[in-house]
């Protein structure tokens, strides 16, 4: 049957392996139309099938075999291959959307599609493994895209089409490994190969909703023994399959519990009630009874009512919450009276649209052998057997990368699928972006991509191959990674906004200053690599420190700043055309800032030479703030540092070094400032750590500041806190051997 398969009059071999009988059937189609040659029906002898699902492959397998034989009879030729359908209750379906976003427009390709749809399956099967509550493993068998979208535009074409994103919804369906196992062996065992195979529902459709009818909104149910198959159309496509594990024999179950009588029985009686109004049968007793249609039809109405209900929540939930225009039943199990009306009623729609299919939608086919009846059972049957013309859905094997895979055959396989049933990672089919770098730029989140890395090396059965090469049964695929490029990378100075420069006046001459960035807090220069997560500020102002460097110049600590006429310091921040001006003028009493005074100008006393101390005063609280210090004043002095020490609080330090407090603080300090000639040296604990001091005959408290790392000049907190022996310090206190001293800023 695999030769010469696109002649008119090739014959085709198809099998209906379903609960309750195998359906086999022999025809050809010529000039679209299908001619059955001969159609046979065998029923199981035991339960050897349940739910559509084989339990039993050797004695599925006897009762394949005695229809082939009785076909080969009948045609006259033996049959050698055949197409057969896997059931709706092992189908699993998952609806997912995907997107992909480009930088800018971008012209789409057959690539581009094909990358799309891949991480759409790949979506799907994650979706369908984290929802999956069986140990089976199952087998993606296809997938079709519903609509694909151009900037979130319905589209039914992208290639050629330029897209910032793209986007599909799609539907892909999924099959237990060992459900198309048990179907390839057990036809095995009846002597034959498989040629194509479908699914149930898909098969129902290619008879009972022609294409024309598709663009409808109409769900067909093919009612079998074991299970309800449900698939529904809309707009030109299948857009959702799927299946309720009830159906014919929970009818005839519960027929054999009411009459007393086996399944077999049961079954016979169930089909009787079709034809007559009185069924007569024998119970398990022996004894004979009767049942009357009616009575048979009120005891099976209760499942008769649950399976439309079963049905209509299906359709509705496949059909995204709503009912359909009209449904199609084929299927013994959906001939039993009152069905049709009854899923109408559940549906919401007129009687009149829910409708047993048989003859009306078997037009195009003829059969050859008399005794044949149209009717809805052969619906499945014929489709199984027109499926094999529309296209090749039998199962391939292949060997991706050594490994050995299953793939479900609809004549466009390519490399791509191999790749996804071998679970090879979709990115190492393309090429892959570095690392991307994430910082931000004035407080705005900012992403520079990575570069691509190289496209896989692909070969099928050692020639050159890329994913769109079609493969097929016992293709060899090697596929070696694609690789990542190099991450991003970018200095500093490659920002649009970094540049330019800041314009000033520095002592009446104009000088121009390149810009600066922060980065995290730190001046970069413009050959900065910027980190991940680095935040980026471009400044639009120098500090007066800065302008000095920048310039080259040394400002001399005796030198008063001014910024735009103002008494400045070093950190004062200089703004686009600004002035800077560091002379040796005294600032005048309207330079000063409203919380600055002149304390004190002691003359030639304590250091032997004028000293004046500028002392910033506190405005609202008690806490006193620490002085900045003008003229030629210097922080090793112990008077300068005592008229810091005065602005921290501490009233005596003033009163020392001005001469109006006790004798005793004035006698310390004159003794501190003189030098003996038997100079000692005297050791205590500061801050933990031993100090030794030399030099002087005796020691204050304040002398201990020449010997530790402790900058006053700066503003660190809100006051600096002394502490002798645990206490509180007088700073021209003596100072004795081993005496602990704490300091530091309180903040």
């Amino acid at each position: 049957m695999t030769e010469g398969k696109k002649l008119s009059g090739q014959m085709v071999f198809g099998l209906d392996i379903g609960t309750r009988s195998i359906v086999g059937t022999v025809g050809y189609r010529s000039n679209n139309r299908f001619y059955v040659v001969a159609q046979r029906v065998k029923e199981h002898e035991t339960r050897a099938m349940l739910d559509g699902q084989i339990h039993d492959i050797l004695k599925v397998s006897m009762t394949i075999r005695q229809v082939k034989e009785e076909l080969e009879a009948a045609v006259g030729m033996a049959l050698t291959d055949v197409c057969i359908a896997a059931a709706g209750r092992v189908l699993r379906t998952v609806n997912v959307s995907v997107e992909n976003e480009y930088g800018s427009d971008k012209e789409m390709t057959k690539e581009d599609i094909y990358e799309l749809t891949t991480m759409g399956v790949e979506k799907a099967y994650e979706m369908f493994q984290a929802e999956n509550d069986t140990d089976m493993k199952f087998y993606c068998v296809g997938y079709s895209v519903v609509h694909y979208y151009i900037n979130h535009y319905p589209m039914s074409n992208p290639e050629g089409h330029k897209a910032r994103v793209m986007g599909a919804d799609m539907i892909a369906t999924f099959l237990p490994d060992d459900v198309v196992d048990g179907l390839y062996k057990a036809v095995e065992l009846a002597g034959l190969q498989v040629a194509n195979m479908t699914l149930e529902p898909i098969a129902a459709i290619q008879v009972a909703i022609p294409e024309m009818y598709r663009m409808l909104n109409i769900a067909l149910v093919d009612v079998g023994a074991g299970t309800s198959d449900i698939s529904i159309t809309k707009d030109g496509s299948i857009i959702a399959f799927g299946m309720i594990p009830t159906a014919g024999d929970s009818l005839t179950e519960t027929i054999a519990r009411h009459c007393l009588v086996d399944f077999v029985t049961a079954e016979n009686i169930k089909k009787n009630a079709a034809q007559y109004e009185q069924i007569e049968y024998k119970d398990i007793m022996g004894l004979a009874q009767s049942i009357s249609r009616q009575e048979l039809l009120e005891v099976v109405d209760p499942v008769l009512q649950s399976m439309a209900v079963q049905v209509s929540d299906k359709i509705k939930e496949l059909n995204g919450g709503k009912s359909v225009s009209a449904v199609f039943v084929v299927g013994g199990g959906g001939k039993l009276t009152g069905y049709t009306e009854k899923l109408a009623g559940e549906l919401g729609i007129q009687k009149e649209r829910v409708a047993v299919r048989g003859e009306e939608v078997m037009q195009s086919v003829e059969f050859l052998e008399d005794n044949i009846v149209k009717d809805s059972l052969l619906v499945t049957p014929i489709g199984i057997c027109l499926s094999y013309y529309e296209q090749s859905n039998n199962f391939i094997f292949a060997f991706f990368n050594e490994q050995r895979v299953k793939l479900f055959d609809n004549n466009m396989l390519a490399v791509v699928d191999a790749a996804m049933q071998a679970e090879f990672p979709n990115d190492g089919l393309f090429p892959r972006r570095g690392k991307e770098l994430n910082f931000s730029v004035n407080g705005k989140a900012r992403i520079v991509r990575g570069q691509f890395g190289e496209a896989a090396l692909i070969s099928v059965n050692g020639e050159p191959a890329d994913i769109h090469t079609l493969i097929h049964n016992g293709d060899k695929i090697e596929v070696v990674p694609s690789t990542v490029g190099e991450a991003a990378e970018m200095e500093l100075g490659n920002l649009p906004e970094f540049g330019g420069i800041i314009s000033v006046m520095v002592n009446g001459q104009r000088v121009e200053l390149p810009k600066f960035a922060s980065v995290n807090g730190r001046l970069q220069s413009r050959y900065y690599d910027i980190q991940e997560q680095d935040a980026i500020e471009l400044l639009n102002y120098y500090t007066v420190k800065q302008v000095a460097d920048f310039m080259d110049v040394l400002v001399d600590k005796n030198l008063h700043v001014y910024v735009n006429n103002k008494l400045a310091d070093m950190d004062t921040y200089v703004y686009e055309n600004f002035s800077v001006e560091w002379t040796m003028k005294a600032p005048e009493l309207h330079d000063m800032q409203p919380n600055q005074r002149q304390v004190w100008e002691p003359e030639d006393g304590l250091s032997g030479k004028k000293e004046s101390v500028s002392l910033v005063l506190p405005e609202e609280n008690g806490e006193a703030a620490v002085p900045e210090l003008s003229g030629a004043m210097q922080a090793s002095d112990n008077a300068g540092r005592k008229a810091m020490f005065e602005t921290a609080g501490y009233a005596e330090g003033l009163q020392a070094v001005a001469g109006i407090g006790s004798n005793d603080s004035a006698a310390a300090l004159a003794e501190s400032e003189t030098e003996g000639s038997a100079d000692t040296s005297l050791t205590v604990t500061v801050n933990g750590r031993p100090v030794t001091l030399a030099g002087k005959l005796s020691y204050v408290f304040v002398d201990v500041f020449d010997y530790i790392d402790f900058d006053l000049s700066k503003l660190q907190g809100s006051s600096v806190v002394t502490l002798l022996n645990g206490r509180r310090a007088q700073y021209m206190e003596k100072l004795g051997s081993g005496d602990t001293i704490e300091i530091y800023w309180k903040k």
